[in-house]
């Protein structure tokens, strides 16, 4: 006869239903809870004293404030209040021995409960292999509980485990049924202490990664070291990809000038140099940035930093209404938003997720980096400032910096009003710092080149050629003295933008880019070299549009053209995959129209206010 429940509970990770397959084996039942999806898992288990337990696994948990379904479901079943599951008698509660400290705090909020408990310290064998030796006597008196080592994979510990179940059961329950609040942060504190106590040795690779943690971590150092890190990035996009971009410069000006010596003057000549050629080599000139951007992240994310970036912006996310796990999400955006938008399903809280979504297109993805850096390099001076730092590196950084902190005041105004509502306490678990692994690195960066590349030769290579067919026919008639594309199909629909965008400093060249910009950031780059080549003199086609765009727009316009793509409406990939992720079209129109409304305004003020102050 079955006489108590004795449920296994623990962190994710810990090893936990490992350890419940062990001791119960083949005899266990699977179902599903009742009204939700969550698995449950049950077997009767035998005691040495012959009574008959029935042994629960419960889904993994880091804490009794529920983020999820599964802890939901864990909440409930340890309260007593899941239907048709009964209270527990005693738990068995499994921590990972490797990572004794951080799962320390899930057993102190556990112990509140006032059940009978258990501690399985699992993986015990891994911790002594990494050179952590845990006083198992000493954790006991500290947590005024039993504590058993156990490796559930090899089915070491069971029978000191199961010695400890009668025990337990026999223990009177406490009756409390009501869950004292939780403190996070002073549970996290004792846990600290306790493990500091329990631990003699950490072994060398925890001691090294907790000697750096308490400098990257500080609350003054670790926001400064983070400021620094993203500093030299977006100097080393400029400064380290100087050379390669000037070589594959050199390759698209000698593929042009093979054209014009190959090919008779005509459409043709003008759809290969004009269209192909000004067009898509004006974006895969980008490519070593890009990499570079790309490079800092991949080594961020492979050395365990990203985690403590998106702890140290935990502080900074609150005043927002969001928390540090809307980081990551934010972070990947800054190389695409589409994955940035889809990396937010890792968020639980449906109103934190929304805000992430709805905000992530205003971090500074690498399809504007193409648009950024030509106009920097056209109106901003190449020169040092402040013993030695690149001033047109310090201008990037503070584009992005603009980017990222207007998504946080988004996100503000957003919490305060249409996404309202109690925001989640921040759980990760810190991995240990590691080298980053060269080969994995060499794969990643060479994925997104191909994908790169493989968007220039696709949507880029397309919009551009449809640009130059719009940009040149129909052909202007005999006698004209207008640039040829003032009689073209595009030069009567510039008519019309140029109304729209004149009054913020756009002129029509820069309201024609903005429309196939809309398949992708960086067409917009393609489109102004597109529009620049077909009106061009023969003087202007020897130029590149640096110098093109550097004589014909005054520095108003570019900088109010800077200031629309910190916060340009998002491409076309964007939309589609927000209305994916919000499952219809309202949120997705709602994204559109406050980044067109924000741009629209931010590059008029820019405009306005650059010409009052340089007398323009």
């Amino acid at each position: 006869m079955t006489t108590a429940t004795v449920a296994v509970v623990g962190n994710p990770n810990a090893g936990k239903t490992s350890l419940f397959n062990a001791l119960t084996g083949a005899r266990q039942k699977v179902g599903n809870y009742p009204g939700v999806t969550v698995e449950r898992k049950a077997a009767r288990l035998t005691l040495a004293d012959g009574r008959h337990v029935e042994m629960v696994d419960l889904p993994g948990a880091y804490s009794l404030n529920p983020r999820s379904p599964d802890e939901e479901v864990t909440r409930r079943v340890l309260l007593g209040t899941q239907e048709g599951e009964g209270k527990p008698s005693a738990l068995v509660c499994v921590v990972d021995a490797t990572n004794l400290r951080n799962h320390l705090r899930f057993v102190l909020e556990l112990k509140r409960l006032g059940l009978p408990m258990v501690v399985a310290l699992n993986m015990i064998d891994l911790a002594e292999r990494d050179g952590i030796k845990i006083d198992v006597a000493r954790l006991q008196e500290l947590l005024g509980l039993p504590v058993v080592t156990t490796v559930a994979v090899r089915r070491r510990g069971l029978d000191a485990l199961l010695a400890q179940l009668p025990g337990l059961i026999d223990t009177a329950a406490a009756t409390a049924t009501a869950l004292p609040p939780a403190d996070v942060r002073a549970l996290q504190s004792e846990a600290r202490t306790i493990s500091g106590q329990a631990v003699v040795s950490e072994g060398q690779g925890r001691r090294i990664t907790r000697s750096i943690d308490r400098v990257v971590l500080h609350p003054v150092a670790g926001p400064l070291i983070l400021a620094a890190i993203l500093f030299l990035m977006f100097q080393a996009v400029f400064a380290w990809a100087e050379a390669p971009m000037s070589w594959i410069e050199g390759v698209f000006a000698m593929l042009s000038t093979s054209v014009a010596n190959l090919l008779p003057e005509g459409w043709l000549r003008s759809l290969i140099n004009d269209g192909v050629i000004a067009g898509v080599g004006s974006v895969v000139v980008f490519l070593p940035q890009i990499l570079i951007l790309f490079a800092f992240i991949l080594v961020l994310e492979q050395s365990g930093y990203m985690t403590r970036a998106a702890f140290l912006m935990d502080r900074v996310m609150a005043r927002v209404g969001l928390n540090g796990r809307a980081f990551i999400p934010l972070l990947s955006s800054f190389a695409c938003a589409v994955p940035g938008i889809m990396a937010t399903r890792s968020i639980d809280n449906p109103r934190d997720r929304l805000t992430t979504i709805l905000i992530a297109p205003l971090m500074t993805c690498s399809a504007r980096l193409p648009v950024y850096t030509i106009i920097i390099a056209a109106f901003i001076p190449d020169r040092a400032v402040w013993g030695g730092i690149g001033l047109q590196g310090l201008v990037l950084f503070i584009l992005y910096v603009v980017g990222a902190l207007s998504a946080l005041g988004v996100a503000w105004v957003l919490r305060s009003s249409v996404v309202r509502g109690a925001s989640q306490t921040f759980l990760i678990e810190m991995p240990k710092y590691q080298l980053p692994a060269l080969r994995d690195m060499a794969i990643g960066l060479w994925q997104r080149a191909v994908a790169f590349l493989k968007r220039a030769g696709t949507i880029i290579l397309i919009s551009t050629v449809v640009l130059w067919f719009l940009a040149t026919f129909p052909a202007p008639p005999a006698g004209a003295t207008d640039p040829a594309i003032d009689y073209s199909i595009i030069g009567y629909i510039s008519q019309g933008l140029e109304v729209i965008f004149a009054p913020i400093g756009f002129n029509r060249e820069i309201a024609l880019a903005l429309l196939p910009g809309m398949a992708a950031r960086e067409v917009a780059v393609s489109a102004l070299g597109t529009v620049y080549a077909l009106q061009g003199s023969e003087d202007a086609m020897t130029l590149s549009l640096v110098e093109t765009l550097r004589s014909a727009w005054p520095l108003p316009t570019a900088l109010a053209f800077l200031a629309w793509y910190v916060f340009a409406p998002q491409c076309l990939s964007t939309l589609a995959v927000v209305r994916r992720e919000t499952n219809g079209w309202k949120w997705t129109l709602f994204m559109f129209g406050y980044l067109f409304a924000l741009a629209y305004v931010a590059s008029g003020l820019t405009y306005w206010i650059s010409r009052a102050l340089l007398g323009a």
